[in-house]
């Protein structure tokens, strides 16, 4: 069960349950409901150090952005990952996670100046200037507490990686970040050299996520060692960090091939010790940012089939306890997720099902096209695979559905680590007018 986009310990027992972290499936859905969000601690924990031993010598942050709760930034956090925010609620959730704020690093297109004094405030390591705007606010700020920002310049290098447009991000028509072939690099790092209270320590550069191949990687970061270099040569600007982003793609069903971690990372060092060389750089302090690829496959959704519609000639429609309102990344990327029965094996051949949501919604899907067992009944359970990133985080309460649990697993042992919301907790936040 190992092969394929399900977490490391994923296995089948004799009557062909399926087991995560030496726990049955089935147990965990009579003990926490469903549906449920099943974290393989294990298999988080081996992510983070594959990517550390991948990039020898270079700074892992774990971008929080793919699953921000406290019990998730304390493992990467214990696996020696930096922690990267993008907003003031998260960057509190790293410091109630007892990340220390020196190894925080702050994104975002568009932080509030309350973000950005918090940040001075707490100390963070390093802030990721986005934008003129965001350069005057720091030195407003900084200068008001007497202090100096540290921060990186985003570029956008003007690199298409080739992914789904939402998460493009290296394109010249992009709303993140300096824009190098707009000139708009050049005037940032020139406006920064004229502030007492904003130090620009380094460059960061991220292209998207979810990328197949080694080559946009490659070639953002030669473009953005050329940039170091002319800047030194033409500016007097040394700067000697350079954070590269990360957006290496999962497997989230059998017909997707990642690259391994090792060969990312070598093809990504090759290239910078290779440009460093020909333009005469020493090789800066280097960061990569996984996110996706550090959570994404650890997790899986445990789901309860309630409704069975089958439509003769058409499709039949399998309908699970859950659906957009956990995640929507089928509805939002056209997303795929493998789909397997996790109670039992199935005694018929396979067919092709709709696996949908319960949301009054057509694009509620979970799966299209799923491969499940002939005699799938009401009362099974399904296990939704490469679950980890964007769905916990990109929740909601569509529909007014309380938000799932989850649980961590690992060597037979349980730990919640997210309560089920309840339906008190959805009128919590309601005014009502009598």
């Amino acid at each position: 069960m190992t092969a394929g986009p399900w977490p490391l310990t994923a296995e089948r027992d004799a009557d062909g349950g399926l087991h995560v972290g030496g726990v049955a499936l089935s147990e965990l859905a009579r003990e926490h409901g469903t549906p449920l969000w099943v974290v393989d601690e294990a298999d988080l924990r081996e992510r983070c150090r594959t990517y550390r031993a991948g990039f020898p010598g270079v700074e892992v942050a774990y971008a929080s952005k793919a699953w921000c709760t406290t019990a998730v930034l304390q493992l990467v956090d214990e696996e020696g990952l930096l922690v990267d925010v993008v907003s003031g609620g998260e960057l509190h959730t790293a410091l109630v996670a007892g990340v220390d704020p020196s190894r925080i690093v702050l994104h975002g297109n568009n932080k509030s100046l309350v973000e950005l004094d918090r940040a001075l405030e707490v100390g963070v390591g390093r802030i990721v200037v986005d934008s003129f705007e965001e350069l005057d606010r720091l030195e407003r700020l900084a200068a008001a507490r007497d202090t100096i920002a540290s921060v990186w310049l985003r570029i956008t290098p003007g690199i298409d990686a080739h992914t789904h447009e939402y998460v493009r991000t290296g394109h010249d028509d992009s709303k993140f970040g300096f824009t190098l072939s707009l000139g708009l690099a050049d005037r940032a790092v020139a406006r920064a050299r004229d502030l007492e209270h904003v130090e620009v320590v380094g460059l960061h550069a991220h292209i998207g996520s979810q990328i197949f191949g080694t080559d946009p990687f490659v070639a953002n970061a030669e473009v953005m060692l050329d940039l170091l270099a002319r800047w030194r040569d033409e500016l007097g600007v040394t700067l000697a960090e350079l954070n590269l982003g990360g957006g290496m793609g999962i497997r989230y069903t059998h017909e997707d091939h990642p690259v391994e971690v090792a060969r990312y990372g070598e093809a990504v060092l090759h290239a910078v010790d290779e440009r460093c060389r020909r333009r005469g750089l020493e090789r800066p302090r280097l960061v990569v940012e996984p996110g996706r690829a550090i959570v994404g496959p650890s997790t899986l959704t445990l789901y309860e089939v309630g409704t069975i519609k089958v439509l003769p000639g058409l499709r039949t429609y399998v309908s699970v306890d859950g659906g957009m309102s956990d995640n929507i990344r089928p509805a939002l990327y056209d997303a795929e997720h493998e789909v397997a029965l996790a109670n039992r094996l199935g005694a018929d051949d396979p067919i092709s099902t709709t696996v949908v949501g319960k949301h009054c919604e057509s694009g509620d899907l979970v799966r299209e096209h799923a491969s499940l067992p002939a005699d799938v009944a009401v009362g099974d359970l399904l296990a939704v695979a490469a679950t980890g990133a964007y769905t916990e985080s990109m929740a909601s309460n569509y529909n007014r559905l309380p938000r799932p649990a989850a649980v961590l697993v690992r060597d037979g042992q349980v730990r919640t680590i997210i309560r089920r919301e309840t339906l008190d907790d959805l009128v919590a936040r309601d005014v009502p007018l009598r």
